[in-house]
């Protein structure tokens, strides 16, 4: 097992009132699934795939992630689980304006104290990997979106994660980028054991899963496999 989450409960309050935003969750995933998060805008598929990457907090229920209890850590012990073990891939990018593609893919390694040597050979990898050497100078607002969105993936992929977490990773995407990307988290899942949860509208994205989780009202709804 990777990570569960039992009654997992998350609300706002406004005028006295609570909206939930996650109502009683239980989910268990394991090492190597490819799980898609489906539902209508408003669900809560956003807010739960930010509560397993741990950049949301919740109000009630337990978060258990490779042994260790999430909600008993604090926000220092959380990062450093997160840094870590995780890759997000987002769909509006969230490449840093004013770095170049190389300083983009390279961020995620500076945290993890890695020595520049190795840095520089890691990189170079993965600007290989998803042929974008001849990228490497250039700042995001240069590329395309599909461009774009491979550089997030290198920068998501480059600290070998045990997990991926993607929203609408494919949202700002033609149809052939977005399957580009989709044969490659594939391939990420079945050759190199990654395992991988995607929030998607897109049926067609989904049938990549293992599978399918159906949110609605804050609440899982239905699962299939």
């Amino acid at each position: 097992m990777l990570l569960s989450l039992q009654n997992i409960f998350k609300w706002v309050t406004i005028g006295g009132q609570r909206t939930f935003l996650l109502k009683d969750i239980n989910l268990t995933i394991n090492e190597g699934e490819f799980v898609s998060i489906m539902g209508p805008s408003g669900s809560g598929k956003s807010t739960l795939l930010n509560v397993i990457g741990m950049l949301d907090n919740f109000n009630e229920g337990q978060y258990h992630f490779m042994q260790e209890e999430v909600h008993k850590l604090k926000e220092k012990q959380l990062a450093q689980l997160y840094k870590q073990y995780m890759g997000f891939v987002f769909q509006a990018y969230h490449l840093i304006d004013e770095l170049t593609v190389y300083e983009n893919i390279e961020t995620p390694l500076i945290y993890k104290d890695i020595k520049p040597a190795e840095r520089k050979a890691m990189v170079a990898d993965m600007l290989d990997r998803f042929q974008i050497v001849g990228k490497k100078d250039l700042f995001p607002a240069q590329l395309s979106g599909g461009q774009q969105q491979l550089v997030g993936i290198a920068r998501a992929l480059i600290g070998k994660p045990r997990l991926i977490l993607a929203d609408e990773p494919t949202g700002n995407l033609n149809s052939k980028q977005g399957e580009e990307i989709m044969e490659l988290f594939k391939q990420l899942n079945q050759q190199e054991g990654v395992t991988i949860i995607q929030v998607t509208h897109s049926e067609r994205n989904a049938a990549y899963g293992t599978r399918v989780i159906e949110l609605l009202d804050a609440r899982i709804q239905h699962e299939s496999y």
